[in-house]
């Protein structure tokens, strides 16, 4: 059973938080730093389709499908502001409101639930709520495509997150590290981009401001632990009590007056420190074995004041383009990452030993 406690991102805190600059995120590392860029100039050539499961012409198109949404409407994987991430509506709604038409919202708790119920109906499989703590804002947005680096601060009326996590299909994640695999990887950020914006649509028509984001603008994982929906684990991911890591994650900032949510700890730590399945089973080996640390292994990992596991961007993206795809083995054979049943149990009782 998981269950509600007052720490959420503060059990991984040791010290100061700095705030992580987008720029030395690894994709945008790709772009200017040496020892990636070679990497992402192989990654994002040629792909090559073999007579092999999972990495067929058709496999590969099945992937570019999926990704489709995303990368025509949204990219909110690398850019804030931009398509269906834009920070303020394009266009009206099917009909006109009078100027300054304005909700008032007598009761943020019950708003807090129908924002919940708005969300799912959208497409979200998860939906937590909590107060935007803007250590997880970036300091620095980085412009994939053009570069431009500045810094960024959001206005101060922007007072909550709605997070929101998508659950990415058992099955396809069992063909890890296959082009089939990403294809639901693909969906999943295809989603993001599709109900997110409409999320921060429905706020706003409420005539209250909305932000929407992908992995741009903000950390996504601490924003989820704060408002409930999971733990961290030792590869790197939101580990959540519904999927275990198969979830990807986005988030809407907002003026809209809610409630937070409690964060949960269902074990996750405790567990993660008895298994190292993950790190095992990881083809680059980027992920580490033992106790959690403060040291990073690079500029990516932004550990200052942070106790957790880092994952070697480095290790893994090298692996990605070897692959000439993503890679979700540390997802695949992840024990959270099963169906509800006896292994779950089993999970529980392991971590109460």
């Amino acid at each position: 059973m998981k269950r509600q406690v007052a720490k959420g991102t503060a059990k991984y805190i040791v010290g100061e938080v700095k705030r992580f600059d987008q720029k030395n995120e690894g994709f945008n590392r790709g772009l200017w730093d040496p020892a990636l860029k070679p990497l992402a100039e192989k990654f994002y050539g040629l792909v090559h389709p073999k007579d092999k499961d999972g990495y067929s012409l058709k496999d590969l198109s099945f992937r570019d499908a999926a990704w489709h949404v995303e990368l025509e409407f949204g990219h909110g994987t690398v850019n804030h502001n931009w398509g269906m991430y834009s920070w303020e509506s394009k266009l009206i709604g099917l009909s006109e409101l009078p100027p300054g038409s304005k909700l008032e919202v007598n009761n943020p708790a019950r708003m807090s639930q129908e924002i919940k119920k708005v969300a799912k109906f959208l497409g979200a499989s998860l939906v937590g709520i909590s107060e935007l703590d803007r250590r997880w804002v970036y300091s620095h947005s980085y412009d994939f495509e053009t570069g431009e680096h500045r810094e960024l601060e959001l206005p101060e009326e922007y007072k909550y997150a709605v997070v929101l996590a998508f659950e990415m299909d058992y099955e396809l994640v069992k063909t890890s590290p296959t082009w089939l695999a990403e294809a639901t990887e693909g969906k999943g950020y295809s989603m993001m981009a599709f109900t997110t914006s409409m999320v921060a649509r429905f706020i706003r028509g409420l005539g209250y401001k909305a932000i929407p984001c992908g992995n741009d603008t903000a950390l996504s994982i601490p924003l989820a632990i704060d408002a409930g929906l999971g733990e961290l684990g030792r590869n790197g991911l939101l580990i959540t009590p519904e999927f275990g890591p198969r979830a990807r994650l986005s988030k809407v900032f907002t003026d809209l007056p809610l409630v937070p949510d409690e964060p949960i700890e269902f074990g996750v730590v405790e567990f993660c420190e008895k298994c190292e399945t993950c790190a095992k089973y990881c083809p680059s080996q980027a992920i580490i074995y033992g106790k959690r640390t403060t040291q990073p292994h690079n500029i990516s990992n932004n550990m200052a004041g942070q106790f957790k596991w880092p994952v070697n961007v480095d290790r893994c993206f090298g692996f990605w383009t070897r692959n000439e795809g993503s890679c979700m083995n540390c997802i695949r054979v992840c024990p959270f990452n099963k169906s509800s049943g006896w292994l779950h149990e089993a999970v529980r009782w392991l971590v109460k030993k």
